[in-house]
């Protein structure tokens, strides 16, 4: 090898342009002669090649030649925070911070260490103070952003993500920010827009394009979601994160043969990505009651990182309750629950496993052990999706002043088409029923919950708050016209179904948008409507669900506004209890066919009736819903 002039500058240049190998056969001679700026570069190259603790020990010795050096001390921080050593590492970017006083770097490493420790008010000060050193510098202010949407300063994470971008149109980690904390703020289809933006700027990007998959998925697009994680798992067979992505999803939908076959196809994994891939396989099988291929794997599982150790457990509980070993699987739940508190889990697998063991519980007929889960999963939920009351209320008002009967009556869409057939309710009213029944049916095209409705208020309002309200409200013939062909660019059967539950929101917009359209409005007792939410993992964004008294608040809301569409609306209405098809299946959908315009078909035949965990089994746990009792009061 060539040993350049400055072996120094030359080792720098290659560890920038990603060749850490080549950097430290570089290094290495002027290391072993004790030479601080080798030593310290020799460590950061070290790092880079996945070697901690020779970074470490190298870091070490070079504080010893140059204790004061602020270059050594920001480098070694580097090194302590890549193994979680982040108290030690926030005193070492304390003193390169008073060294170097106009770099940004030590300030920025000491906000990513203050924000792992849970100091968000340390972690801003600190990119604030790094920021003002840097101010166009895109780094800066997407650091500043991670410490704001940690701290749950939404609107301003989302600011400073958007400066990011605007100095370096390709920060891919900005942009997906950016879509989290609009997620977040309940700005959905604009966080699904940012991610398209973001795989426009990055078009080969797996990360992005994986994000933009689970984003489709959260706006209830379920279908096109799960085409993009699979078009990035084709292209990028190694795309790990995201094929564990949509197995996860594909498991929490009940679709286990679906994700067992995703997770067969993967490559070969190490590490923490084979440790998650093995704990989902587990779970596949068991789902699937392929119970004696799931101990096989029970009985020899790989070592497992503690973030996912309870995971583990939760796959034995699971293993003994299939077997019917039930003394067994109450022990190993009691000892997952023993070790949760301290157990250093990933905030969306704590959430999962108080699911888990609420439902455990559930099963087993506690209701006093099963509760205390729901609650503890629903009080992190509320940490990152906020509700308020007053925004809610003032969103159904102006729903009911904006989408009066006068405006009704006025201008609307001129197409007449009567194919479309909304089904909404709140989640667990029966609208998943209505759609399976009559999706069997010939002349019934059943579209799923789409998302097409709110796409339509978000593009004619703006914004779904009162404001967007009154801007969709006045919307001119012509742009109705216009939204209204984009809506039924469908397949041309005679009736197409959408059961996105939440399109009771919109209702006022869909009667202006299609005047031939038709609305199956679902109902069911409150109190179960109210436990069954609570009770579930809620899928997508969901504020309202968190907080007892909240949810019976948002009920009784929801009543309200369906109350005035019943009044106001043009378009017909057939409401339908969730016990109607058990108590009586073949009128109830001679009922809805007649409603329809549409003839008998035998393959309409009934599902599984409805659960009887569903109906009324609020009596069970009457004692822990007061709040929400009250609310519906």
């Amino acid at each position: 090898m060539v040993i350049p002039n400055n072996p120094i500058e030359a080792a720098e240049a290659l560890l920038r342009a990603g060749d850490a190998a080549a950097a430290a056969d570089l290094l290495a001679p002027l290391a072993a002669a004790e030479t601080v700026d080798a030593l310290r570069l020799l460590a950061l190259c070290q790092l880079r090649l996945n070697a901690p603790q020779q970074a470490l020990e190298l870091f070490g010795r070079a504080q010893k030649l140059a204790p004061r050096d602020p270059l050594v001390a920001l480098h070694a921080g580097i090194g302590l925070a890549a193994v979680g050593r982040h108290a030690e590492a926030a005193a070492l970017f304390r003193q390169a911070a008073r060294g170097l006083p106009n770099d940004p770097a030590p300030e920025l490493q000491l906000s990513t260490s203050l924000l792992a420790q849970g100091d968000f008010a340390g972690a801003i000060a600190a990119a604030r103070k790094g920021r003002l050193r840097a101010p166009r510098a895109p780094q800066p202010n997407y650091v500043l952003g991670l410490a704001y949407l940690n701290a749950g300063f939404l609107d301003k994470a989302a600011a400073c993500f958007k400066t990011a971008i605007q100095h370096q149109p390709n920060f891919v980690d900005a942009w997906i920010n950016l879509g989290v904390a609009q997620y977040r703020m309940g700005e959905i289809f604009p966080a699904r827009e940012t991610m398209r933006a973001a795989r426009r700027a990055a078009p080969d990007d797996a990360a992005v394009a994986a994000n933009l998959g689970a984003f489709l998925r959260l706006t209830g697009d379920l279908a096109g979601g799960e085409a993009v994680l699979r078009a990035v798992i084709e292209s990028h067979p190694g795309a790990t994160p995201a094929r564990l992505s949509l197995a996860g999803d594909l498991l929490r939908e009940d679709r286990a043969a679906d994700a067992l076959a995703l997770l067969d196809g993967a490559p070969k994994l190490t590490g923490l990505l084979h440790q998650q891939w093995a704990l989902q396989r587990i779970l596949a099988l068991l789902k699937l009651g392929r119970v004696t291929e799931a101990a096989t794997m029970l009985s020899d599982p790989p070592e497992m990182a503690p973030a996912l150790a309870p995971l583990l457990t939760w796959r034995f509980v699971l293993l003994d309750e299939a077997a019917g070993l039930v003394a067994r699987a109450e022990r190993a739940a009691a000892d997952m629950e023993a070790a949760l508190p301290s157990a250093p889990l990933l905030p969306e697998h704590r959430v999962a496993a108080h699911f888990d063991l609420a439902g455990f519980w559930s099963r087993r007929h506690a209701p006093d052990r099963a509760f205390p889960h729901w609650r503890q999963a629903h009080r992190r939920l509320a940490a990152t999706q906020p509700f308020a009351r007053a925004a809610e209320a003032a969103f159904v008002d102006a729903s009911i002043a904006g989408f009066d009967a006068a405006r009704l009556a006025g201008p609307r869409a001129s197409n007449p088409d009567a194919a479309p057939v909304f089904i909404v309710g709140l989640p667990h009213s029966g609208t998943d029923r209505v759609a399976q029944i009559l999706g069997s049916h010939g002349q019934v095209h059943n579209a799923g919950a789409g998302t097409a409705l709110g796409e339509a208020f978000w593009a004619l309002g703006g914004h779904d708050s009162p404001a967007g309200v009154r801007r969709a409200a006045a919307q001119p013939q012509g742009a109705l016209d216009e939204h209204a062909a984009r809506y039924l660019a469908g397949p041309g059967a005679p009736r197409t179904l959408d059961s996105a539950a939440q399109n009771f929101r919109h209702l006022g917009l869909m009667a202006l948008l299609l005047p031939g359209a038709r609305v199956i409005a679902c109902e069911a007792d409150p109190r179960d409507i109210g436990f069954a939410i609570y009770s579930r993992p809620p899928p997508g964004l969901h504020p309202y669900a968190h907080d007892l008294a909240d949810l019976g608040w948002y009920i009784g809301q929801h009543r309200r506004l369906m109350a005035h569409w019943r009044a106001v609306l043009p378009n017909p209405i057939l409401t339908l209890q969730a016990a109607d098809w058990d108590a009586d299946f073949a009128g109830t959908l001679r009922r809805v066919l007649d409603f329809l315009d549409l003839p008998p078909d035998p393959a309409c035949v009934p599902p599984a009736p409805a659960r009887p965990e569903v109906i009324g089994t609020w009596r069970d746990y009457e004692t822990h819903l007061g709040p929400l009792l009250a609310a519906l009061q």
